[in-house]
């Protein structure tokens, strides 16, 4: 039986490490080695938690680690490593953080290493976490899980990952329920410095000759703001347009779109030479009716299996036409309709176009995409980079990937993060982002989902990743990947359920909206002046004085300065 609310973490004591004698404080009691390898305690540890565990516990008085260490030798398996069962401590339905110092030894030689944070729910594997270990300092492996699995009967937390005779060193494992509602708290006064602004509106009435005089203190200020401006879409698909509910809570709530096929090459010209983009256009006109930005997803895809199967049997040079015709048929067509593109999707994850023409192909892409259309922003595209769970897909390899790229002298212009997330917990999120923060691009959610069959945990999953988000300074936009149940990629994702029924995911997004809205009701000082903090956005302010009522629209744009808005009555 699913729980209904959240009430089944209500005795969860948050922040509290589950996690025995994580300190080495008495020995080694509470662990043991998962396989026939050696565990020993030795001095040399950091002696304080790692930085994302310090950014959940930050309120919290957390007492310093001691310097010691978990010691792992006479491994012969990757799996081998130190072990602690935690059945009786662990709640079903809890998102749980993971976090650790670790280190590999002097056997490693400078090959990279993979160490993982696994979570064994009986029979079933959780990852709790993974970093890629360069060289023999200490390294952060950090990310959460949640098990929602009926009540199991062994569950085990093991560090693990490094190749076989490879030393591994494990210091200040911490296991802990993440305090969600704490990090609310946290994330509305980020919010407040990142995503509004001071206003000052001015009421003056006409005085002697040119003259403007204050309006005084017997003036009533109502404001109300309208829309906010960040950019919050949603993919859409063709065959949604037939239903009318869709459409309609679609351009209700959303100002961005993407599209989930329509403009993907295998499905604009499946067969050689067969090219059509009548689904794209007539989604483009949706979009265009409706004012709304569109993102163009995306004109490669480098994962081998997304190329179709015509395009796998070029030899090297009809394959470079065949991708120079594709850039000059879509970008020449939708030239100044598509805000941004992604230009080839997922190169953490795939090689296709780079094996077969050369590492200079994807920097080419976007150098001819630029040229074909100056005012798109051309984006890189990937997944698991925001959950620190695929060493493929870590901040710094993305990192090093784009700055790759613009060595080339590709133009790229964003960072896309698709979001399939599971279990996010926000500090996890939060380091990715400031990771990436110092290329200096904006950031994009481009394809948020989360799953889970209680709708009441999608809603809190789904609010982790939007406040996230939007409290950071980097991120200028958020897309989910759909939102309609029979039209999700995942299972257990929708927010709103096919005969048209808004559940919980899909509520707790509408009361995020209203929350990001600003109002402010009052009446002007003696100098004629009403000051408030609002959203950036547009607003719809209405002024009444003794003799008369006067209305007026006005924008809050992005500024360090406070607003001032002159109102003459």
């Amino acid at each position: 039986m699913l729980p209904a609310s959240c009430c089944w973490v209500q005795k969860l004591e948050y922040g509290a490490n589950i996690i025995q004698n994580s300190n080495l404080d008495d020995g080694l009691n509470g662990w043991f080695p998962l396989g026939p390898c050696t565990l020993s305690v030795h001095d040399g540890a950091p002696r304080v938690l790692p930085p994302m565990a310090r950014e959940s516990l930050m309120e919290r008085d957390e007492e310093p680690l001691n310097g010691k260490h978990i010691h792992v030798t006479n491994r012969t398996q990757p799996w081998m490593g130190p072990a602690q069962i935690v059945t009786d401590r662990l709640t079903l339905y809890a998102t749980y953080q993971a976090s650790a110092w670790v280190r590999v030894g002097a056997q490693a030689a400078g090959a990279p290493q993979n160490i993982n944070v696994a979570v064994a729910v009986d029979s079933q594997w959780i990852n709790g976490g993974q970093v890629l270990a360069r060289d023999e300092r200490w390294y952060e492996v950090g990310g959460a899980f949640r098990v929602e699995a009926t009540p199991a009967s062994r569950v085990m937390v093991y560090v693990q990952g490094p190749d076989a005779g490879v030393d591994l060193m494990v210091a200040g494992l911490q296991v802990f329920p993440v305090d969600r509602k704490a990090r609310v708290k946290h994330l509305r006064r980020l919010t407040d410095k990142v995503r509004k602004r001071d206003v000052v509106l001015k009421v003056t009435t006409g005085g002697a000759g040119e003259r403007d005089d204050p309006a005084g203190g017997g003036v009533e200020v109502r404001v109300l703001q309208v829309s906010n401006s960040f950019p919050l879409g949603s993919c859409i698909m063709r065959t949604n347009m037939d239903n009318e509910d869709f459409v309609d809570f679609f351009t209700k709530n959303f100002n961005w779109a993407v599209f989930g096929n329509e403009l993907k090459w295998y499905w604009t010209e499946p067969q050689r030479g067969q090219v059509s983009y009548s689904d794209a256009d007539d989604l483009l006109r949706l979009c265009s009716d409706h004012g709304l930005c569109v993102r163009g997803h995306c004109i490669f895809w480098e994962v081998d299996g997304a190329v179709q199967q015509w395009v796998k049997t070029l030899p090297a040079d009809e394959l470079s036409a065949a991708v120079k015709s594709r850039l000059t048929g879509l970008l020449t067509r939708y030239k100044g309709k598509f805000r941004h593109y992604d230009v080839n999707n997922e190169m953490l994850h795939g090689s296709f176009y780079q094996d077969k023409l050369g590492e200079g192909i994807r920097a080419a892409m976007f150098r001819t995409a630029a040229e074909l259309d100056p005012d798109a922003l051309l984006f890189v595209n990937d997944y698991n980079v925001e959950s620190m769970c695929d060493v493929r897909a870590t901040p710094e390899a993305y990192i090093q990937q784009i700055v790759g790229l613009q060595e080339q002298g590709a133009p790229v212009g964003g960072v896309g993060l698709q979001g399939h997330v599971s279990s996010p917990a926000g500090p996890v999120i939060r380091s990715v982002l400031d990771r990436l923060a110092v290329l200096g691009l904006p950031v994009w959610f481009t394809e948020v989902d989360v799953s889970s069959a209680n709708e009441h945990v999608r809603a809190d999953d789904l609010e982790v990743v939007l406040r996230e988000a939007y409290a950071h300074p980097a991120v200028e936009g958020v897309v989910l990947w759909g939102f309609w149940e029979l039209f999700m990629s995942r299972d257990d994702a929708q927010l709103v359920d096919a005969e048209g029924q808004v559940n919980e995911a899909g509520r707790r997004l509408l009361q995020l909206k209203r929350e990001w809205l600003t109002h402010a009701h009052g009446r002007a000082d003696d100098s004629g002046e009403f000051r408030f903090r609002g959203h950036h956005g547009e607003y719809h302010v209405e002024v009444t004085t003794p003799t008369g009522k006067i209305s007026q629209t006005f924008t809050v744009d992005k500024d360090d300065a406070p607003l001032v808005l002159n109102i003459k009555v």
